[in-house]
């Protein structure tokens, strides 16, 4: 099969569909990353929860944030 028919056949789905493949294949693709990219996220991570923590932030509902992200890529 070649891209082409693949990208025919998902262009099938349903849209929720589509994007669990999408996820699936970005997880896949970049399942492993780099030592010095883990090391900074961790990083960025402990400094953004630090300031959920301390109340500096406050945090966006997860699904506020997913409804707003599906409308902005049409979905």
């Amino acid at each position: 099969m070649t891209l082409k028919e693949i990208y025919a056949e998902t262009r099938q789905l349903p849209r929720e569909q589509a994007a669990e493949l999408m996820d699936l294949m970005l997880i896949d693709t970049f399942s492993a990353p780099e030592p010095a990219v883990e090391e900074a996220w961790d990083g960025e991570i402990d400094r953004r929860l630090a300031e959920l923590e301390s109340g500096q932030v406050k945090g966006i509902p997860a699904e506020e944030v997913m409804t707003k992200a599906r409308k902005i890529v049409g979905l």
